[in-house]
């Protein structure tokens, strides 16, 4: 029986999104984890209350967690209205973006190209490799998944503005890369790789073919009429850089800038490019998070980094006309890693598993198109690739399906860490918050004394080391790690607000008072720092200021306990002064 093209289509499709579900399906039983699940979810007031006008207005205007991305929150919002905080729904809505987000790109790669198999193939790879699991198996990774899919309503629509161009159409290209700027700011590089996909596979450019100055002087005319159509579109990305910027310096997530010396973050960014290949072709030793190589490298390591990159880059020049493909693949992939290498450093991570969700589609053309024309003259070409590609997407498969066990809680997922990591005191610490959570607190204790040996000055050590230190009445000591964990980081809020509990202790109100007020500063919806302030200013006598504190606590949560009894506390008191 011989299929249609749309029958193939659908049954490609089809096939993709019944085998992203069956891999991805054991997400359904993990729990949230207390890294970054509490900030985007579990302890984030305005998104627990779902979707209401106050809560899109802060999404639309709050820098919280460090990001302007507003329609992340509005996703997680709608999560929160729909499944409350039962893990389960958050988790396979990221699933079935992560579904969407494949299908449409095999069905962008197929329009734009013609190759239904190959686009078949890079697709499948999108959605079975074990280095997309963090982006689709922790649920504040929402941003990745959300972004991509206007990217890929983005390249959509620039393929159909390319075969017929119309305000119309352009006006869709713009309106879906301001949507995805709204979920994660990763699509700055997106204009670029539109003008890659001019030159191949859409054949609006011709460069390296012309013979004869006329020819040259037309060649490069159309790229500079391609490059000013791209110029609305670059001055967006501009603006969202220039947004992200801000917020991210404000909430404190660049202060590595200032600590890190640019030589060692150019030195690991090289080193990054080639880790990042390493594991796209061999996905071992997987981590949730890798610890900044920027001290510890070799000057041969980063040497032999940038030989492989300019070599590989001088094979992909030098080959421009022949294997077009080749050229977008490689600089897709080097240019998508761009604003997330550290260059420009936010938070202490190396490198990231998440950070390839679309790069990795650039190396995955080379390979799809590569190994075809690697083959075009073998005898058996087709039954030799389709025998090469299912072997690959088996055991893509079978690493994905092991790789997403370990993201069932924080237990796991951060032992995991440690061992396939050296010197991680970010694992250490959130392997102690994972223990701790569950009563393990002699074994969470370990953990943060390995932390504090690996990095004396990990200021989310010393804050769980002085949660811990609190629940054991060692009250000076608590305050001493709460005081060195603000010193460190001055934008946490949970560590002014557990300082303040202590001072206030202590009898220390002033002091507490302050700490009180920068929490809120810092996060004006944080319930808890308001009923603390609020209790304290009833012991002071300032009832009035008491109960404006908790009449705020509540209107952000109606149900909480502590407001509820320091407001009724402080009527009565007021009744009774009056």
């Amino acid at each position: 029986m011989k299929w249609t093209l749309k029958k193939k289509t659908l049954i490609i499709g089809a096939g993709l999104a019944l085998c992203t579900l069956a891999v991805y399906w054991q997400v359904r039983d993990h729990e949230f984890l207390d890294y970054d699940d509490s900030r985007y979810i579990t302890k984030n007031i305005m998104v627990q209350r779902g979707l209401n006008a106050e809560g899109l207005t802060w999404a639309f205007t709050s820098g919280y967690a460090t990001n302007w991305h507003p329609l992340t929150w509005v996703s997680h919002m709608l999560d929160c209205e729909l499944f409350g905080l039962d893990p389960t729904g958050h988790h396979m809505m990221n699933v079935a973006l992560h579904v969407a987000n494949t299908i449409l790109l095999f069905l962008v790669l197929k329009r734009m190209t013609g190759a239904i198999w190959r686009s078949a193939f890079v697709a499948a790879v999108f959605a079975l490799h074990p280095l997309h699991v963090e982006s689709v198996a922790w649920a504040s990774e929402r941003k990745d998944l959300l972004s991509t899919l206007f990217w890929m309503l983005t390249m959509g629509a620039y393929a159909l503005h390319a075969q017929q161009p119309t305000l119309r159409r352009y006006l869709l290209v713009f309106l879906s890369l301001a949507l995805g700027l709204m979920a994660k700011p990763m699509l700055v590089t997106l204009p670029f790789v539109l003008l890659l996909l001019d030159y191949w596979p859409l054949q609006r450019l011709q460069l390296g073919r012309s013979s004869g100055i006329k020819k040259s002087t037309s060649e490069n005319r159309r790229f500079l009429l391609l490059l000013r159509e791209k110029t609305p579109l670059i001055g967006l990305t501009v603006a969202s850089s220039i947004v992200t910027f801000i917020v991210q310096r404000s909430g404190g997530a660049m202060e590595s800038l200032e600590t890190m010396p640019l030589g060692e973050r150019v030195a690991n960014a090289i080193v990054s490019y080639t880790s990042y290949i390493s594991k796209s072709l061999w996905p071992s030793d997987l981590a949730v998070f890798y610890p900044h190589q920027g001290k510890t490298l070799e000057l041969w390591q980063v040497v032999g980094a940038a030989i492989l990159l300019l070599g590989i880059s001088g094979i992909v020049i030098w080959k421009i006309r022949q294997f077009r493909y080749l050229a977008v693949g490689w600089f897709w992939f080097l240019g998508t890693l761009v604003p997330v290498l550290g260059i420009v450093q936010v938070g202490i991570q190396g490198m990231a598993d998440r950070y390839m969700y679309i790069p990795l589609i650039g190396l995955s053309i080379i390979v799809a198109w590569g190994f075809t024309d690697l083959l075009s003259k073998w005898r058996y070409q087709k039954g030799t690739l389709a025998f090469a590609a299912t072997t690959a997407l088996l055991a893509l498969t079978g690493a994905t399906s092991s790789q997403i066990s370990y993201w069932h809680d924080g237990i796991r997922l951060f032992e995991h860490a440690i061992r396939v990591t050296t010197n991680n005191s970010v694992a250490e610490t959130n392997l102690g918050v994972a223990l701790q959570v569950h009563g393990r607190t002699d074994e969470a204790l370990e953990h943060y004394l390995q932390s504090l040996r690996i990095n004396p000055s990990y200021e989310f050590t010393h804050y769980n080391l002085g949660l811990i230190l609190a629940g054991q009445r060692k009250t000076a000591e608590a305050i001493t790690h709460f005081s060195e964990a603000v010193r460190l980081n001055s934008k946490l809020p949970e560590a002014h607000n557990n300082l303040g509990v202590l001072l206030a202790k202590e009898g220390r109100n002033s002091e507490a008072i302050e700490q009180f007020a920068e929490a809120l500063r810092l996060n004006p919806a944080f319930v808890d720092a308001r009923s603390n302030l609020g209790l304290l200013l009833m012991t002071l006598g300032k009832t009035d200021e008491a109960i404006t504190q908790f009449n705020e606590a509540l209107r952000l949560q109606p149900d909480d306990a502590s407001a509820k009894n320091g407001l009724k506390k402080a009527q009565l008191l007021q009744r009774r002064t009056r």
